[in-house]
């Protein structure tokens, strides 16, 4: 007979909702404040540019969206980053984009 999943004890829901993916979470950098929402390859449907690399984020690449935590209702400031890029900001700063 297969084994039934339970869910944990002693872990509240909050707790997992935390590690749900849509899910927010806040960094403190030196750029500041940020609230940060991952996001996985079978959420991203839609193509964007990372501010890091200047590159599309092609539907289907995990990544993350990224704004300001003082800036909680505004969508028109989020971006969103490769992992890598948004991991590697604080070495290098956000691309110029040239039209």
């Amino acid at each position: 007979m297969p084994r039934r999943n339970r869910p944990h004890r002693g872990r509240p829901d909050a707790d997992r909702a935390g590690a749900a993916p849509g899910w927010a979470r806040a960094e403190s950098a030196p750029d500041g404040d940020w609230l940060v929402r991952s996001v996985s390859g079978s959420q991203a449907t839609k193509v964007y540019r990372c501010p890091g690399c200047d590159h599309e984020i092609q539907p289907g690449v995990p990544h993350v969206v990224a704004w300001p935590a003082d800036e909680l209702g505004s969508v028109a400031d989020r971006r969103h980053w490769h992992r890598a890029c948004w991991e590697a900001r604080g070495r290098r700063g956000p691309t110029r984009r040239r039209f």
